[in-house]
């Protein structure tokens, strides 16, 4: 195999030496390439090319260092030629090398370009008319034109060979990208392997592999999408564009790290990235708008064509909220994997936020009777309920993304819908709140008169029609009662003219009571689990207190307590609540208001509660309040 390779590295072998004389030597060289021809196959396949790469080497300097005639040089440029096609057939095999043998054989051949590489720098530096016509061999840049045409031979063959794989995909597409995605992620697992130990760390060679077959695929994959694609095919390439390329080959336990910024970059240029990604997201809109506007759609015929909901586990339920999410949810788990920048799904999102808003216009126009009256509202009203409480859970606690601003304005939505949902349920019972809190602060009152046993014996026998309300969502309702109860009851409060010592003990006496009794109605009805607002009784309580203090160092203390409790305690509604007392000097007053503002604390941790009683109802007493401090 070497024959026409072999040198003579050893000068004494030579009669009389190359120095002594040159022809001799030249007439033994060609003695030696004769013999060579009748040596045994087994020795031939022995020798190491890296030996006879050397030796042509040695030749050359020897030669050309006492001149040579036309005959030897045309010997020793036949001799260089030879070995570099031997090289370029080794490294040919680079992928196919699974032997120790053919691995060995490998490694010598890349020890033998980095000689010549080396033999071309030395002779760099000599006059052109002192150096041999072969010269520079350029193996190095011979091994990477070689390696670049096996690239791409292998990826054009593996694009398309059936038997490697991908059969059961649906689209000739799909089987092809992945047939090449595969070939380089096999290949790359190879080098990391084998290959890249046969080859010094300054070669490499695995970064020329990986920019190599980075470069090619990239290349194929704009061929492929250049005449256009369907949407699944578009689908499955930016899959592999965005997620299984980056984030599953280059980033495999063997070759993550390993390689340059310059070989894991966007296999589509950015402009034909974004093309194919908004064909793709133009039509998932479509699908998801058309697939949330059905949904919707088939809620409301159900509404108008008078159907109850079904009930399950003894409570009425709808689909719909679990439609919404199962659409929304199935689409962006294949954004996540077809789509590099999350922040995109915002253009699916945005059709939540729209279908949010459209599902509660039309809520409340059935509950209204826009569409005439029903007689399944109160059920539908349940089942909604419970759908708003999944599509809140959805949109506050999952993982989905949406920006700050979509999730506030779909929780505004949802925050609609429920209040509206509330009302229908609590609307009716504000007439009677309205008749009892009347009585408050009349002599009937004062005497005992269990004014607000009565109201809630009316509440409790009205709110049996929550019983097939979903716990959760009844608890929930409850409690936006409980606070309207205690709301209207201060309001009333706020609203008496000034009263006597006697009035003010006894009346904060009958408070202290009414605001047992509301709390423990209330904590009976969601005795199953509701968390109890306590804070509503102490509210009361603590109302009640200023109102039976009569010292005005006290009633300052007490009054600015209140305001440390409940910081949206605003200074009309500390003048309206100082109008009652009866006792108190306009400097008192207006000490006890500068001191709460004073002492107000800087952050608000509480829940709005006084800031809802809207203070137009009391503006009359606002204007007493003034008058009486002046």
């Amino acid at each position: 195999m070497w024959r026409h390779l072999v040198c003579c590295t050893n000068q004494q072998d030579c009669k009389g030496g190359v120095e002594e004389n040159p022809a001799a030597f030249c007439n033994h060289h060609r003695q030696q390439n004769h013999m060579l021809h009748e040596v045994e196959a087994s020795r031939e396949e022995e020798e190491l090319l890296e030996e006879v790469s050397r030796g042509l080497i040695d030749r050359e300097e020897q030669l050309f260092s006492r001149g040579l005639s036309s005959e030897d040089e045309e010997q020793l440029q036949k001799d260089f030629n030879s070995l570099k096609k031997q090289l370029c057939l080794v490294v040919e095999n680079i992928f196919t090398s699974s032997s120790s043998r053919q691995l060995d054989t490998l490694r010598s051949a890349v020890v033998s370009i980095q000689q010549q590489e080396a033999q071309d720098q030395c002779w760099a530096s000599r006059p052109d008319d002192r150096r041999p016509t072969w010269r520079p061999l350029k193996c190095v840049s011979s091994h990477n034109a070689l390696l670049q045409s096996i690239v791409e031979s292998r990826l054009r063959e593996a694009a398309e060979d059936e038997s490697s794989g991908g059969g059961e995909l649906s689209s000739a597409v799909k089987r092809q990208v992945y047939r090449m995605g595969r070939r380089v992620e096999d290949d790359l697992l190879l080098v990391v392997r084998t290959v890249q130990d046969c080859y010094p760390s300054e070669m490499d060679i695995l970064n020329i592999c990986a920019r190599l077959y980075h470069q090619w695929f990239s290349a194929q994959l704009m061929e492929i999408t250049a005449s256009g694609l369907n949407v699944d095919d578009c689908s499955y390439v930016l899959f592999m564009v965005n997620h299984h390329y980056p984030d599953s080959l280059l980033k495999h336990t063997e070759l993550h790290g390993k390689m340059n910024s310059s070989c894991v970059s966007s296999l589509l240029l950015q402009d034909h990235l974004q093309q194919l990604e908004d064909q793709y997201l133009s039509y998932k809109e479509d699908k998801v708008k058309i697939w949330l506007n059905k949904i919707l759609k088939t809620e409301e015929e159900s509404w108008l064509k008078n159907k109850e909901p079904e009930i399950i586990d003894s409570y009425f339920y709808s689909p719909l909220a679990v439609d919404v999410i199962q659409v929304i949810d199935s689409f962006l788990t294949e954004f996540g994997c077809v789509i590099r920048d999350q922040n995109k799904t915002q253009r699916i999102t945005a059709h939540l936020e729209s279908f949010l808003s459209s599902y509660e216009k039309s809520f409340e126009a059935f509950v209204r009777g826009d569409h005439g009256n029903h007689g399944n509202v109160a059920s539908v009203v349940k089942a909604q309920l419970v759908c708003e409480q999944q599509l809140r859970d959805y949109i506050t606690e999952s993982t989905v993304c949406v920006c700050e601003q979509q999730r506030r304005r779909c929780l505004d939505s949802l925050t609609a819908l429920r209040d509206y949902g509330y009302r229908y349920f609590t609307c009716p019972l504000n007439v009677q709140m309205k008749v009892c809190y009347s009585k408050l602060w009349t002599p009937v009152w004062l005497d005992g008169s269990p004014v607000v046993d009565s109201l809630l014996d009316t509440l409790s026998d009205q709110l049996m029609v929550l019983t097939d309300l979903k716990p959760a969502c009844r608890e929930s309702l409850l409690s936006v009662l409980h606070q309207d109860v205690v709301l209207r009851y201060l309001k009333r409060v706020m609203k008496i003219t000034k009263k006597s010592r006697e009035q003010q003990v006894g009346g904060a006496q009958q408070m202290n009571e009414d605001a047992q009794k509301i709390n423990n109605f209330f904590e009976e009805m969601v005795r199953h689990g509701c968390s109890k607002p306590l804070w509503l009784c102490d509210a009361l309580c603590c109302v009640a207190e200023v109102l039976r203090l009569q010292d005005p160092h006290s009633v300052h203390l007490e009054v600015i307590t209140l305001a440390r409790k409940f910081p949206d305690l605003s200074d009309d509604h500390v003048s309206a609540l100082l109008s009652v007392k009866n006792g108190l000097s306009a400097a008192n007053i207006r000490s006890i208001r500068r001191s709460v503002k004073e002492n107000r604390p800087p952050t608000n941790h509480s829940p709005p509660f006084f800031s809802r009683i809207h203070l137009k109802q009391i503006d009359k007493f606002k204007h007493h309040a003034r008058m009486f401090t002046r």
